[in-house]
Parts: C-alpha cells; sequence; structure tokens
C-alpha cells in the first residue's frame, strides 16, 4: 500500500506528561494527597440534604408566582424545569432514606 514505507513516530516523546503521571521523575499528585472530609459527623450531612432539599421543593412554587404576577424574567419553562429537578429529589431522597434504612436494619441483624 505504501511500497513499503513505514513512517517512525517517536510516541513516547510526543506524550505530554502531567503531575498525575505515576512514572518518571515526577510522583504522582494522587498518592500523596489525602482530604479531609468537609463534615464530620451524619447528622450535619443529612440536615444539610434535608435543608437542600426543602429549598428544591419551594423552587417551582416560587417561579410559579413569580409567573402569575407577570415576571418578566420567569418563563413557564423554568417552572416545568424546577419542577422536574424537585421531582428528582424527592426520589433520590427516598432512594437514600431507604438504603440508610436498609443499612440500619443490618447492622442491627449483626450478632455480637
Amino acid at each position: 500500500m505504501f511500497n513499503g514505507f513505514y513512517p517512525q513516530y517517536d510516541l513516547e516523546a510526543r506524550i505530554q506528561h502531567t503531575k498525575l503521571d505515576s512514572w518518571g521523575s515526577i510522583p504522582s499528585a494522587r498518592m500523596s494527597r489525602v482530604e479531609e472530609p468537609a463534615t464530620s459527623d451524619f447528622q450535619s450531612v443529612m440536615s444539610g440534604l434535608v435543608e437542600n432539599l426543602n429549598t428544591t421543593m419551594e423552587a417551582p412554587d416560587n417561579l410559579l408566582k413569580d409567573v402569575m404576577m407577570g415576571s418578566e424574567n420567569v418563563d413557564i419553562h423554568d417552572v416545568m424545569v424546577a419542577m422536574s429537578k424537585a421531582e428528582i429529589s424527592v426520589n433520590v431522597a427516598t432512594t437514600a432514606v431507604g438504603k440508610v434504612i436498609q443499612a440500619y436494619d443490618k447492622i442491627m441483624q449483626i450478632q455480637i
């Protein structure tokens, strides 16, 4: 096809090396870095999720009020998107609560 011509590429020289490479003289950035959790207890995480869910649930009502008052900054499509987000948030919250309850039940079944 190329009459015996095979191009010679130095592929290793063309590779751009980053800090995440584990080989070479640069140590991996992922190996030496340990992140601390932003919150330390389960109660604060769950209360933050509940507050976020409450805000998400109130957003469609507030947007709908703005549309009904004649605000030009809000469109009915924004209300529909907010309603979809609220529905998804409720589904995720329901699933998360179910998983927490399942985990609690499994922990309670452990015999010491």
